[in-house]
C-alpha cells in the first residue's frame, strides 16, 4: 500500500490532516493547470478552492482503480468550465499581456514560450490534454479519463498538437532568422 493510498483511506475515515497531506502535493500543480483554463488568477484560485472542497466532500466516491490525480484533475476541469461559463470575460479577450494568467505560473524561459504558444494555437481541450501529458506526465488513459474522452481522441489530438506547435514554432524561428 502506497503512502497516497494510506492517506486516502485515512481521509475517507474522516482525517482532515490526512486529506490536507494528500492534496498538498497537488495544490500548486492544480493551480498552474487551472491558470491555463481560467480567465484570471482569481478565477483559477476560486476553481482550485472549489476543487479541493469537492474532493473532500466526495472523497467517498473516489474509485481506487484510477489514479487519485486523474480524479482530482477531472474535478478541476469541471470547476474551471463552470467558472468560465459564469464569466463574460474569455481568456482570448484579455488582450493585455500583463493580465495573462499563464504568465503568473511560468518562468521566463523557452518553456514559457512553448506554453504561451500552445495556449494561443490549441483549443481548450487539446491544450488541456497537452498540459496533462507533458507538464503533469499523465498517461494517455488518465488524460482520457480526466477529459472524458476516448484514448483514441487523446492520442490523435496529442499528435496534432505536437505537429501544430512544431509548425508554429518553426514558422516563428524561420521568420526571425529572415528578419534577424
Amino acid at each position: 500500500m502506497t503512502d497516497e493510498t494510506q492517506l486516502i483511506n485515512a481521509a475517507k475515515a474522516g482525517s482532515a490532516d490526512a486529506f490536507a497531506d494528500l492534496v498538498r502535493s497537488y495544490r500548486l500543480r492544480l493551480l498552474r493547470f487551472l491558470l491555463t483554463r481560467c480567465a484570471s488568477y482569481a478565477d483559477a484560485e476560486d476553481a482550485l478552492q472549489d476543487t479541493l472542497i469537492a474532493a473532500y466532500r466526495y472523497l467517498h466516491s473516489y474509485d481506487p482503480r484510477w489514479r487519485f490525480s486523474t480524479w482530482l484533475y477531472r474535478i478541476a476541469i469541471r470547476n474551471a468550465q463552470k467558472i468560465r461559463s459564469e464569466n463574460v470575460v474569455e481568456f482570448a479577450d484579455l488582450g493585455d499581456e500583463e493580465s495573462d494568467p499563464l504568465l503568473h505560473c511560468l518562468a521566463a524561459s523557452e518553456t514559457e514560450n512553448l506554453w504561451i504558444c500552445a495556449r494561443r494555437v490549441l483549443n481548450d481541450d487539446v491544450f488541456a490534454a497537452t498540459w496533462l501529458r507533458y507538464a503533469e506526465d499523465m498517461s494517455i488513459n488518465d488524460i482520457s479519463k480526466a477529459l472524458d474522452r476516448s484514448d483514441s481522441w487523446t492520442k490523435v489530438n496529442l499528435l496534432r498538437a505536437r505537429k501544430a506547435l512544431d509548425l508554429e514554432l518553426n514558422r516563428k524561428t524561420n521568420g526571425n532568422k529572415a528578419y534577424g
